[in-house]
Parts: structure tokens; sequence; C-alpha cells
């Protein structure tokens, strides 16, 4: 009966099912089939709970706060001030975009805000200097994916949730990986421009460096704002989501003036429609979660696959294949929701520290939007640059390769990711 379940799962998957119905439609027969005893009320009770806590606050008030700096001149700012520091150098075009989108990730902590808000100036600038289309979208679109890597992390916001992790340990740990990949992007792009003898830009003046970074000051502000918030004490990552709302209205509308107050109105519209989604997929996700742990089908699941002794490494293999092939083909935030349940509690009882496994889970998610054949970056990248989805990815396989090398490289060593706690501690602000 499992496997029957588990196969009309993908079935209506491929038949291009809502997720959420999917979810719900195979919990429900599991429960039915193989539960019994189980109320139905029960059901809807974990649903419920699943979307009632508090950390998940900070979900919707990161999705405005990056819907308005989008709208606003956040990007442009940021792009123009680190274009003036580094776009001299050589392949410094590239650079800039890789470190761009590294930037505003922090801001934003959206993939899709980046692209929308750096991608079209950054081709546009690029095409100039004698970049090929299909490299420049490539690297937009990866560059794009550090923004989950980095705070605020929705995704990391979720897991911390789900598995009572401190979202703000996991929001210092992901710094370290996603400059990892920003620098191996770099890397990459210094020693491609040397080849293709790309041209550089012309080097900015100390003036005009200056006068770019007076405008971007403020922005700045973001990740110092939520990072050094938490970390000092001062407030939660939910408390923390509240004043980047705040933060972003500020800047937007009071001093860069770039919206209006009608513009809120429909911002707000707009972040309202995807928490909807966002939250209904998390009540489906975790009812899922809830019906697999009480048959204990990950028990069942992980002895048919790892064996009875898994080495940690035979763990963090295993287990980040299975989140980047389902994060390849469904939102990142229901692979949590199904997957964590299943690995998080072997993956902790090897004695591996749930931050590093949270992490890990991070850089599937983050590959998963970057790949094909579904990765939701290539088809962002396909509707904002107006370009066939073949042309968008035919630049996009050196950046999945530096990400999958960094990736194999962390579950090697887990405990890269844990020398934050050397650097700063565990945070105060949970």
């Amino acid at each position: 009966m499992l496997w029957g379940i588990i196969a009309l799962l993908f079935v209506m998957l491929f038949l291009n099912f809502p997720i959420m119905v999917v979810l719900i439609v195979s919990a429900l027969l599991m429960m039915f089939f193989m539960a019994g005893d189980l109320n139905l009320v029960m059901f809807v009770q974990q649903m419920t709970s699943n979307v009632e806590s508090y950390v998940l606050l900070a979900i919707p008030m990161f999705i405005f706060a990056a819907d308005i700096i989008v709208e606003g001149r956040t990007a442009t700012r940021l792009l123009d001030f680190i274009n003036d520091l580094i776009g001299h150098i050589r392949g410094g075009t590239g650079i800039v975009a890789a470190a761009t989108s590294t930037f505003f990730g922090s801001v934003s902590g959206s993939s899709q805000a980046t692209i929308a808000a750096i991608g079209r100036p950054m081709r546009d600038r690029a095409l100039q200097y004698g970049y090929k289309d299909s490299h420049i979208m490539g690297l937009i679109i990866n560059s794009a994916g550090i923004a989950i890597l980095i705070p605020p992390s929705i995704v990391m916001i979720y897991y911390g949730m789900l598995t009572g992790t401190s979202v703000g340990d996991l929001f210092v740990a992901g710094i370290i990986p996603g400059l990892m990949v920003f620098l191996g992007f770099a890397i990459w792009e210094f020693f491609i421009a040397i080849k293709k003898d790309i041209p550089v830009e012309p080097k900015a003046t100390w003036g005009q460096r200056w006068r770019s970074f007076r405008k971007s000051f403020l922005t700045l502000g973001f990740p110092v704002l939520i990072l050094g918030g938490i970390y000092s004490g001062m407030f939660s990552p939910t408390e923390a989501a509240a004043f980047s709302v705040l933060y972003a209205l500020l800047l937007e509308l009071v001093i860069f003036r770039s919206i209006n107050i009608a513009d809120i109105y429909r911002i707000a519209i707009s972040t309202g429609a995807v928490t909807s989604i966002v939250f209904i997929l998390l009540a489906a996700g975790g009812a899922f979660s809830w019906i697999i742990s009480y048959l204990r089908i990950p028990q069942q699941l992980t002895e048919a696959v790892l064996g009875a002794d898994p080495s940690q490494f035979q763990i963090l293999l295993i287990m980040s294949l299975f989140f980047l092939v389902s994060c390849m083909f469904v939102d990142s935030l229901v692979a949590i929701a199904i997957l964590t349940p299943i690995f998080f509690p072997i993956a902790v009882a090897a004695d591996i520290h749930p931050v590093a496994i949270g992490i890990l889970i991070t850089m599937q998610a983050t590959l998963g939007t970057v790949t094909p054949p579904f990765g939701v970056n290539i088809f962002t990248a396909s509707a904002i640059f107006k370009r066939p989805y073949l042309e968008i990815v035919r630049g996009i396989a050196p950046y999945i390769i530096i990400f999958v090398a960094i990736n194999f490289l962390l579950i090697l060593f887990p405990d890269i990711i844990m020398v934050y706690e050397t650097i700063f501690g565990s945070s105060k602000g949970g």
C-alpha cells in the first residue's frame, strides 16, 4: 500500500497537480489505509498547528521588505557602488554581478527578487563590455541563488521552526558557504575574462566611489540590522523581520522617495498573495510530515537506503541527493516538510550538528533553484530577459559545477560550516 501511495504521489506531480493537493491527498490516503485509528480532526489540527508558529511571522515580513526594495532604488545603488569599487579589474563586470547578487541577497533574502532587481541592468552593462548573453545570464541566475544561503533566508526560517534549531545561528552559519560560492564564481570570472580577452571597464575615481558609497550607505544597513540585532540580543529573527520592513519603508518612502503611499498598498497585496501560497504549502507539508512520522516511514526508508549503521558521510551524501532531486522538481519548502522528518533524526543521532544539517539542506534548495529542468531561477530569468529556455540554460553549467564542488566539500567536511561558532559564538536572538 505504501509504495502504491508513493507511486500515486509521483504520478500526480507528473500530471501537474498543485503541490498542496498532492501532499494532502497522499497524506489522507496514508491515514485512511495505514492508520485507521486516527481521527480526521487530528489531521486538520496538524495542518493549522504548522502555520501557527511565531517564528513563521518572519516569512511574510521578509517577503514584504523584499518587495518594497525591489520596487525602489536599492538594487541600482548597490550595483553602482560595487561597480565603481571593483568593476575595473579583470573579469570585473562578472564579479560585480556576483557581488551585487550576494549583497542584494542579504537585503531581500529572495533569489527571484534578486534576478528581478539587478538582472536587467547587470545584463545590459555586461553586454556592452563583450560578454556573451548566455554567459551573463548563467552567472546572474546562479549568483542570485546565493540569496537563499545568506540571511534573511526563508528556507532557514522554516527549517529552524520545523526542527527547533536557532534561526539566528542558521543565518550566520550560512554566510561562510555563501561567500565560498561567491569566491568560486569570482575566480571563474577572472580566468574566463583572461581566456576570452573580455575588455575591462574604466576605473572609477575615488570621488566617484565616495559618491556611490554615500548613496548606497544606508542600504548596507540591512544586513547590519538583521544580524547585528539578532546577535546582540536586541531582538529575535521575527522582530528583525519587522524592523527590516520598517527600514525598507523608511529608505524607499521617506529618504529615497522611490515609492509613494499608493504603491505600498499594491506591494502589500502582492506580498499577501505570495504569503498565502507559502503558508498553504507549509500547512499541507506539515500534515504530510506528521503522518509519515506517525507511520515510522522515515525509519523504514532509512534502513532500506542507508543500511543499519551508516557513517556521517553516507548520511549527508544520501540526504543531500534526496533534497537536491526533490528541490529540482518541487518547491524547496515542500521538500523540507517531507524530507526533514526522515533525515533529521538520523543525522542528529549520528552526531551531526543541526545547524550543519540545515545549511546543507539550504545548499540543496539553492542548487534546486538553478538546476534544470525545473529550476525556478531559470524560469524567472526567462520571463525577465524574455529569452527562450534553452538559451537561458546554455551558460549555467560552469556555475553549477562550482556549486556542486563546494557542496561536496561541505558534505565531506561539515565542520567548515561550524566555524561560525568560533567567530561569533551562539545567537542570543534565537
